[in-house]
């Protein structure tokens, strides 16, 4: 195991990592901004250094200045945590020539799963069923509405690099489909440096549901449950839970083994999550994406299954074997996480940057907090506006829920907007407590409930 990592990362996933490694005795090394002195990880890492400006071109994802702190400081592997450069081959090359440990998949598996057309092709090879759409890259305009009208509308322009939404448009027609590939590649460009995208058919009224893998340097991969993701806005989450309401067992065991297909097929040997789409009505699921890095969501897996899924990161990478017996349980219970982002859902969404005044945490059976945020903390308007998760188990889903209202109901956050009311409104939805919900509902909830 290693002595000493720097977090490659800021905010809650660096303290979540910074915890797990003092309870297995590693010493931490924490990289910050200018604008993150003050935060939680800084203070909780055994040492802290800064590595530039605000912005996190100038500070996150500046490679050379991450890779320095290393040698100074002494550290023998990078944790990226999620977001920033978790995801990028090429400092996952740089690591390994720099005799640094990466902390995730190797660089061949992040780059094969990062190009999301390779990735498609991938999986085809390995059975595992993905979406109707372009073999590869599609060339131009033309070239994506002669498919579109091979495979019918509605159709989705994703970009092959990136995340979060990005480079990613729907289209209904040829003329919507012209103009959302130019503003699709336009966005793919300035947000990941490469502006190609394919094409595939939107499966509307659909779960988003994923499965957590734990792989190992050994062959070994594991299915450890679902997660359903289909409540977001604008592909942001707001709030995730597992199991699925929407998953028999028999659609279970089909998901989880098309999982453990995608994983060997890619060579896996960390922690990562697969992506599918649920289209009820054709009784057929589709492969999405792989996420080869941690979730933000992956603590309602751990409360179900009672496993530490950075631990698992840490101990894959430094070559442990991972055994059935101890990282492929049973999950049990229900567990709901609520995404608390500082943002004004009254004014669009709106980032709410500033000072926090007043924060008192709920607590009681069940209630876990994972946040950076503290009385004072000043939130900076530079990054993403989560400020914490709020994760509740219960036995069933119905006493998860009514802990999750109960856990919202003591929350008190004073000086910034957050999304905590919206999410009360949706835990009290009675679709929301039928299970009856898909990846269009939070878009048509956010509209009935905050009237413009």
């Amino acid at each position: 195991m290693f002595g000493r990592i720097l977090v490659a990362n800021r905010g809650e996933i660096a303290v979540r990592v910074i915890r797990t490694c003092r309870q297995l005795g590693i010493e931490t090394v924490a990289v910050y901004s200018t604008a993150d002195r003050d935060s939680l990880h800084v203070a909780l890492a055994d040492r802290a250094i800064c590595i530039g400006g605000p912005r996190a071109a100038d500070s996150y994802l500046k490679m050379p200045a991450i890779l320095s702190a290393a040698e100074v400081s002494g550290a023998e592997a990078i944790h990226p945590g999620f977001g920033f450069l978790s995801e990028n081959a090429h400092f996952a090359d740089i690591c390994a020539k720099c005799n640094l440990g990466w902390i995730g998949p190797r660089a061949e598996v992040l780059r094969s799963m990062g190009d999301k057309a390779q990735a498609r092709h991938l999986m085809r090879s390995a059975g595992v069923p993905v979406t109707p759409g372009s073999e590869g890259v599609v060339p131009d305009p033309d070239a994506a509405v002669a498919l579109a009208r091979t495979i019918g509308y509605p159709v989705l322009v994703k970009a092959i690099a990136g995340g979060g939404g990005k480079g990613m448009r729907v289209a209904r027609s040829d003329a919507e489909l012209r103009s959302a590939f130019l503003t699709a590649a336009q966005e793919a460009r300035q947000a990941f440096g490469n502006g190609d995208c394919y094409l595939e058919k939107l499966v509307e009224n659909a779960r988003h549901v994923e499965v957590q893998l734990v792989a190992d340097r050994h062959g070994n991969v594991y299915a450890i449950g679902e997660r359903d993701c289909s409540l977001q806005r604008r592909h942001q989450k707001l709030l995730e839970e597992t199991p699925s309401p929407a998953v028999t067992p028999p659609l279970r065991r089909h998901l989880l083994q098309a999982a453990v297909r995608a994983g060997k097929a890619c060579g896996l040997d960390s922690v990562a999550t697969v992506e599918f789409l649920w289209d009820a009505s054709a009784q057929a699921f589709y492969f999405m994406e792989m996420n080869t890095r941690i979730q933000v969501e992956h603590p309602i897996t751990e409360e179900v299954t009672g496993l530490d899924l950075v631990e698992a990161q840490l101990r894959a990478a430094a070559g442990e074997e991972l055994s059935a017996r101890d990282w492929d349980p049973r999950p049990a219970g229900h567990c709901l996480e609520v995404r608390l982002n500082a943002e004004d859902p009254a004014r669009g969404f709106a980032p709410s940057p500033g000072r926090i005044r007043q924060l008192r945490w709920p607590g009681g059976p069940g209630v876990r907090v994972d946040s950076h945020a503290y009385v004072g903390y000043q939130i900076p308007p530079y990054y993403d506006s989560m400020i914490g998760k709020l994760v509740v188990r219960g036995r069933t889903r119905d006493e998860a829920i009514r802990r999750a209202r109960r856990a919202l109901s003591e929350l008190d956050i004073e000086g910034v907007a957050t999304t905590a009311e919206l999410a009360a409104a949706l835990l009290a939805d009675s679709r929301f407590v039928r299970g009856a919900y898909d990846t269009a509902f939070l878009e048509r909830f956010v509209a009935e409930t905050l009237p413009s």
